[in-house]
């Protein structure tokens, strides 16, 4: 298995159209979290990156959300989304969308933003599925020079094992785009809507786009009291002696 850690930082897109298909990409995504946000509730929600402060979340019960970014004109926050300016335990809701493919350290930007989530918070996270038909283009020399190729693809089993490892409980693992995405997709015509329908059916598994949403889970630590023992008071037996006393 390769390491997560990389040494050069890919080069990101800050925007969906940046990545051919990528407003389909953004449409489907919408698409596929449209039934959890009558589910998920709180106080804050935290898009970390642009791309996910792209995805509307108008019907979200969160009321709050802020867009964390690095130097950008349209963030609310301007910060490195792998070093968050809030506190431990202060966000109800996560959104990670294909960040974790152009991160230096995928595991660290994870644990941060596990460190702000609160217990029993949400973390929603999309990625390319690197066995699909657009992970294949990986193997194409001159496609990995290009976005979103040139990133690191990590698979959603793996990726739910980081999550396991963080202790959450994984909800949703849902996969989509049955298609290599390096031409333009005509969305509306019957063809794609038949294959991807079929696709959808026989082999999910291979979409190659997948959205995972998780639920942090903090199980109570119960105290172990010590039994402490008392010590027993000092009272001597009296012992009758053998033959008793004598007369003389």
């Amino acid at each position: 298995m390769k390491p997560a850690l990389a040494f050069d930082k890919p080069k990101q897109p800050s925007q969906w159209r940046d990545m051919p298909n990528g407003e389909l990409i953004a449409t489907q995504i919408e698409a596929a979290l449209a039934p959890w946000w009558q589910r998920i509730f709180g106080y804050h929600l935290l898009k970390l990156g642009m791309l996910s402060g792209a995805i509307n979340t108008e019907k979200s019960m969160v009321g709050h959300q802020v867009v964390v970014a690095g130097r950008h004109k349209n963030a609310d926050v301007v910060a490195e989304i792998d070093d968050l300016p809030f506190l431990q335990h202060s966000v109800d809701t996560c959104l990670l969308h294909h960040e974790l493919e152009f991160s230096v350290d995928p595991h660290h930007l994870l644990r941060e933003a596990d460190r702000v989530l609160i217990p029993n918070g949400h973390i929603i996270i999309s990625g390319f599925n690197p066995i699909s038909l657009s992970g294949l283009n990986k193997i194409v020399p001159f496609r990995r020079q290009e976005l979103p190729w040139h990133g690191r693809f990590f698979t959603p089993m793996r990726v739910k094992d980081w999550l396991h490892l963080l202790g959450y409980e994984i909800l949703e693992d849902t996969r989509f785009l049955h298609s290599s995405l390096h031409t333009s997709v005509n969305q509306d015509g019957w063809w794609f809507k038949t294959w991807q329908k079929i696709a959808g059916k026989y082999l999910s598994r291979f979409g190659s786009v997948y959205v995972i949403i998780a639920k942090k889970r903090v199980h109570p630590l119960t105290p172990i009291r010590p039994k402490w023992q008392i010590r027993p008071k000092f009272r001597p037996v009296k012992v009758t002696t053998m033959g008793g006393s004598h007369r003389t």
